[in-house]
Protein backbone atom coordinates (compact mmCIF):
# COMPACT_ATOMS: atom_id res chain seq x y z
CA UNK A 1 0.00 0.00 0.00
CA UNK A 2 2.64 2.36 0.90
CA UNK A 3 3.96 1.28 -2.05
CA UNK A 4 2.10 2.81 -4.23
CA UNK A 5 2.57 6.43 -2.51
CA UNK A 6 6.34 6.16 -2.57
CA UNK A 7 6.38 5.24 -6.34
CA UNK A 8 3.77 7.79 -7.01
CA UNK A 9 6.57 10.52 -5.67
CA UNK A 10 9.15 9.55 -7.03
CA UNK A 11 7.11 9.89 -10.50
CA UNK A 12 5.79 13.29 -8.97
CA UNK A 13 9.43 14.76 -8.04
CA UNK A 14 11.03 14.90 -11.62
CA UNK A 15 8.52 18.19 -11.38
CA UNK A 16 10.40 19.37 -8.30
CA UNK A 17 13.66 18.34 -9.71
CA UNK A 18 12.69 20.09 -13.13
CA UNK A 19 12.01 23.18 -11.44
CA UNK A 20 15.60 23.23 -9.43
CA UNK A 21 17.46 22.90 -12.35
CA UNK A 22 14.71 25.91 -13.89
CA UNK A 23 15.32 28.13 -11.10
CA UNK A 24 19.33 27.34 -10.52
CA UNK A 25 20.64 26.22 -14.34
CA UNK A 26 20.62 27.26 -17.66
CA UNK A 27 20.09 24.27 -19.98
CA UNK A 28 20.17 24.50 -23.80
CA UNK A 29 16.80 23.81 -25.16
CA UNK A 30 18.27 21.60 -27.49
CA UNK A 31 19.04 19.27 -24.66
CA UNK A 32 15.27 20.05 -23.34
CA UNK A 33 14.02 19.02 -26.40
CA UNK A 34 15.94 15.60 -26.58
CA UNK A 35 14.49 15.11 -23.12
CA UNK A 36 10.83 15.83 -24.33
CA UNK A 37 11.77 13.32 -27.29
CA UNK A 38 13.19 10.22 -25.48
CA UNK A 39 10.70 11.04 -23.10
CA UNK A 40 7.06 11.06 -25.69
CA UNK A 41 8.85 7.87 -27.17
CA UNK A 42 8.76 6.14 -23.43
CA UNK A 43 5.25 7.02 -23.08
CA UNK A 44 4.06 6.63 -26.15
CA UNK A 45 5.60 2.54 -25.00
CA UNK A 46 4.37 2.61 -21.80
CA UNK A 47 0.60 3.17 -22.88
CA UNK A 48 1.39 0.41 -25.81
CA UNK A 49 3.55 -1.98 -24.38
CA UNK A 50 1.83 -1.76 -20.74
CA UNK A 51 -1.67 -0.06 -20.40
CA UNK A 52 -3.40 -0.88 -23.51
CA UNK A 53 -2.21 -4.50 -23.61
CA UNK A 54 -2.75 -5.31 -19.82
CA UNK A 55 -6.43 -3.23 -20.55
CA UNK A 56 -7.22 -6.34 -23.32
CA UNK A 57 -6.37 -8.58 -21.55
CA UNK A 58 -8.36 -7.63 -18.31
CA UNK A 59 -11.75 -6.41 -20.22
CA UNK A 60 -11.20 -7.04 -23.95
CA UNK A 61 -11.31 -4.84 -27.20
CA UNK A 62 -14.62 -3.44 -26.39
CA UNK A 63 -13.56 -1.96 -23.13
CA UNK A 64 -10.18 -0.94 -24.16
CA UNK A 65 -11.48 0.86 -26.99
CA UNK A 66 -14.13 2.65 -25.08
CA UNK A 67 -11.89 3.69 -22.29
CA UNK A 68 -9.07 5.03 -24.76
CA UNK A 69 -11.29 7.45 -26.53
CA UNK A 70 -13.24 8.81 -23.82
CA UNK A 71 -9.30 9.67 -21.99
CA UNK A 72 -8.21 11.54 -25.20
CA UNK A 73 -11.39 13.26 -25.79
CA UNK A 74 -11.28 14.51 -21.84
CA UNK A 75 -7.51 15.28 -22.06
CA UNK A 76 -8.35 17.63 -25.00
CA UNK A 77 -11.17 18.82 -23.45
CA UNK A 78 -9.80 20.23 -20.89
CA UNK A 79 -6.40 21.04 -22.35
CA UNK A 80 -8.39 23.24 -24.30
CA UNK A 81 -9.55 25.06 -21.27
CA UNK A 82 -6.39 25.13 -19.54
CA UNK A 83 -4.81 26.51 -22.82
CA UNK A 84 -7.45 29.48 -22.72
CA UNK A 85 -6.78 30.10 -19.39
CA UNK A 86 -3.74 30.61 -19.87
CA UNK A 87 -1.79 27.44 -18.84
CA UNK A 88 -0.95 25.79 -22.92
CA UNK A 89 3.01 26.97 -22.15
CA UNK A 90 3.21 24.53 -19.33
CA UNK A 91 5.59 22.36 -21.11
CA UNK A 92 7.60 24.81 -23.29
CA UNK A 93 10.63 25.99 -22.34
CA UNK A 94 10.99 28.68 -23.93
CA UNK A 95 11.40 32.02 -22.16
CA UNK A 96 8.90 34.44 -21.41
CA UNK A 97 5.32 32.72 -22.91
CA UNK A 98 3.24 34.80 -24.32
CA UNK A 99 -0.42 34.88 -22.87
CA UNK A 100 0.69 32.55 -19.52
CA UNK A 101 -1.13 32.52 -16.33
CA UNK A 102 1.04 30.97 -13.14
CA UNK A 103 -1.86 29.15 -11.79
CA UNK A 104 -3.06 27.92 -14.88
CA UNK A 105 -0.02 26.36 -15.60
CA UNK A 106 -0.08 25.01 -11.87
CA UNK A 107 -3.30 23.61 -12.18
CA UNK A 108 -2.69 22.14 -15.64
CA UNK A 109 0.57 20.48 -14.45
CA UNK A 110 -1.66 18.78 -11.70
CA UNK A 111 -4.16 17.54 -14.23
CA UNK A 112 -1.09 15.86 -16.13
CA UNK A 113 0.28 14.58 -13.22
CA UNK A 114 -2.08 13.20 -10.91
CA UNK A 115 -4.31 10.70 -13.61
CA UNK A 116 -0.67 9.52 -14.65
CA UNK A 117 -0.08 8.86 -10.90
CA UNK A 118 -2.85 6.85 -10.46
CA UNK A 119 -1.89 4.56 -13.00
CA UNK A 120 1.40 3.83 -11.44
CA UNK A 121 -1.05 2.42 -8.14
CA UNK A 122 -3.22 0.74 -10.03
CA UNK A 123 -0.06 -1.15 -11.64
CA UNK A 124 1.20 -1.98 -8.83
CA UNK A 125 -2.67 -3.64 -7.42
CA UNK A 126 -2.40 -5.74 -11.06
CA UNK A 127 0.63 -6.84 -10.50
CA UNK A 128 1.88 -6.65 -7.24
CA UNK A 129 5.24 -5.12 -8.18
CA UNK A 130 5.58 -1.36 -9.48
CA UNK A 131 5.86 -1.01 -13.20
CA UNK A 132 9.50 0.51 -13.61
CA UNK A 133 8.35 1.94 -17.52
CA UNK A 134 5.84 3.36 -16.19
CA UNK A 135 7.57 5.41 -13.46
CA UNK A 136 10.45 6.15 -15.98
CA UNK A 137 8.13 7.28 -18.72
CA UNK A 138 6.32 9.64 -16.06
CA UNK A 139 9.80 11.24 -14.41
CA UNK A 140 10.92 11.81 -18.20
CA UNK A 141 7.98 13.58 -19.13
CA UNK A 142 7.52 15.57 -16.09
CA UNK A 143 11.26 17.01 -15.24
CA UNK A 144 10.90 19.31 -17.92
CA UNK A 145 7.15 20.18 -17.50
CA UNK A 146 8.77 21.58 -13.73
CA UNK A 147 11.58 23.21 -15.76
CA UNK A 148 9.75 25.07 -18.70
CA UNK A 149 6.58 25.55 -15.79
CA UNK A 150 8.85 27.36 -13.76
CA UNK A 151 9.58 29.71 -16.34
CA UNK A 152 6.15 31.27 -16.94
CA UNK A 153 5.61 31.31 -12.96
CA UNK A 154 8.61 33.40 -12.83
CA UNK A 155 7.31 35.81 -14.73
CA UNK A 156 3.81 36.27 -12.86
CA UNK A 157 6.08 37.45 -10.56
CA UNK A 158 6.46 34.25 -8.36
CA UNK A 159 9.38 33.71 -5.69
CA UNK A 160 11.54 30.93 -5.71
CA UNK A 161 10.19 29.48 -2.39
CA UNK A 162 6.84 29.62 -3.54
CA UNK A 163 7.26 27.85 -6.83
CA UNK A 164 9.40 25.26 -5.22
CA UNK A 165 5.99 24.99 -2.43
CA UNK A 166 3.81 24.90 -5.51
CA UNK A 167 6.07 21.75 -6.89
CA UNK A 168 6.39 19.88 -3.49
CA UNK A 169 2.42 20.13 -3.85
CA UNK A 170 2.49 18.19 -6.64
CA UNK A 171 4.69 15.83 -5.42
CA UNK A 172 3.19 14.96 -2.79
CA UNK A 173 -0.10 14.90 -4.43
CA UNK A 174 0.68 12.52 -6.59
CA UNK A 175 1.97 10.28 -3.66
CA UNK A 176 -1.50 10.52 -2.97
CA UNK A 177 -3.05 9.75 -6.20
CA UNK A 178 -1.27 6.47 -6.81
CA UNK A 179 -2.15 5.59 -3.41
CA UNK A 180 -5.71 6.57 -4.17
CA UNK A 181 -5.63 3.95 -7.16
CA UNK A 182 -4.00 1.15 -5.30
CA UNK A 183 -6.75 1.49 -2.74
CA UNK A 184 -9.86 2.76 -3.87
CA UNK A 185 -10.20 -0.06 -7.08
CA UNK A 186 -8.93 -3.18 -4.92
CA UNK A 187 -12.18 -4.62 -5.41
CA UNK A 188 -13.45 -3.29 -8.78
CA UNK A 189 -14.08 -5.65 -11.63
CA UNK A 190 -11.38 -6.75 -14.24
CA UNK A 191 -13.24 -5.10 -16.92
CA UNK A 192 -13.41 -1.42 -15.01
CA UNK A 193 -9.50 -1.77 -14.01
CA UNK A 194 -8.70 -2.52 -17.47
CA UNK A 195 -10.77 0.15 -18.59
CA UNK A 196 -9.34 2.90 -16.30
CA UNK A 197 -5.98 1.63 -18.22
CA UNK A 198 -6.71 2.29 -21.25
CA UNK A 199 -8.71 5.53 -20.45
CA UNK A 200 -4.82 6.28 -19.21
CA UNK A 201 -3.49 5.59 -22.19
CA UNK A 202 -5.87 7.66 -24.63
CA UNK A 203 -4.97 10.83 -21.88
CA UNK A 204 -0.92 9.98 -22.31
CA UNK A 205 -1.37 9.75 -26.14
CA UNK A 206 -3.08 12.90 -26.61
CA UNK A 207 -0.76 15.03 -24.48
CA UNK A 208 2.14 14.17 -25.88
CA UNK A 209 0.82 14.79 -29.15
CA UNK A 210 -0.32 18.21 -28.12
CA UNK A 211 2.12 19.40 -25.75
CA UNK A 212 5.86 17.46 -26.13
CA UNK A 213 6.38 16.69 -29.50
CA UNK A 214 5.70 19.54 -31.12
CA UNK A 215 7.87 21.54 -28.27
CA UNK A 216 10.64 18.86 -29.27
CA UNK A 217 10.25 19.26 -32.61
CA UNK A 218 10.07 23.18 -32.73
CA UNK A 219 13.70 23.17 -30.63
CA UNK A 220 14.91 20.59 -32.11
CA UNK A 221 14.50 19.98 -35.39
CA UNK A 222 13.88 16.44 -37.14
CA UNK A 223 16.44 14.34 -34.93
CA UNK A 224 14.32 14.25 -32.19
CA UNK A 225 12.32 12.05 -34.31
CA UNK A 226 14.77 9.30 -33.93
CA UNK A 227 15.48 10.14 -30.30
CA UNK A 228 11.60 9.37 -29.74
CA UNK A 229 11.81 6.13 -31.61
CA UNK A 230 15.09 5.64 -29.19
CA UNK A 231 12.80 6.11 -26.25
CA UNK A 232 10.16 3.90 -28.10
CA UNK A 233 12.77 1.09 -28.52
CA UNK A 234 13.84 1.84 -24.74
CA UNK A 235 10.25 1.01 -23.39
CA UNK A 236 9.80 -1.79 -25.68
CA UNK A 237 13.07 -3.11 -24.04
CA UNK A 238 12.20 -2.43 -20.40
CA UNK A 239 8.43 -4.08 -21.04
CA UNK A 240 10.19 -7.50 -22.23
CA UNK A 241 12.93 -7.79 -18.95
Amino acid sequence: MWNAFFWGCIAGSAVFIGALFGLFLTIKKKWIAAIMAFGTGVLIGAAAFELLEESIEKGGLLSTSIGFLIGALLFTIVDLVIAKKGGHERKRSGENPQGHSGLAIFFGTLFDAIPESIIIGLSILESHTVSFLLVVAIFISNFPEGLSSSVGLKKDGYSKKKILSLWFIVLILSGISSFAGYTLFQDAAAVIVGGIGAFAAGGVIAMVSSTMLPEAFEEGGPIVGFITALGLLTSLIMSSI
